[in-house]
């Protein structure tokens, strides 16, 4: 009873991992419209503090002669 308990947990297994990765999710099928899917997407680009080398978001970055800061206490430092 216990041998085929553990056939079946190793069918199963091997089904989840390998057959069922391969079938396409949504997610698969909406990123392969092209570049409508991509105007949808909100890619976050992180840049370098130029002082302390923190990565922060662009759209938070303080941009000062053409370099990136992180904070007010970098851009004064």
């Amino acid at each position: 009873m216990i041998k085929w308990l553990l056939v079946i947990g190793i069918v199963a297994a091997v089904y989840y991992l390998f057959i069922k990765k391969s079938t396409p999710t949504a997610v698969d099928k909406t990123s392969k419209k092209g570049a409508d899917s991509k105007k949808d997407e909100k890619v976050d680009e992180m840049v370098e503090c130029s002082r302390c080398g923190i990565y922060v978001d662009i759209d938070e970055a303080i941009i000062s002669n053409g370099k990136y800061y992180c904070s007010k206490e970098c851009l004064k430092g």
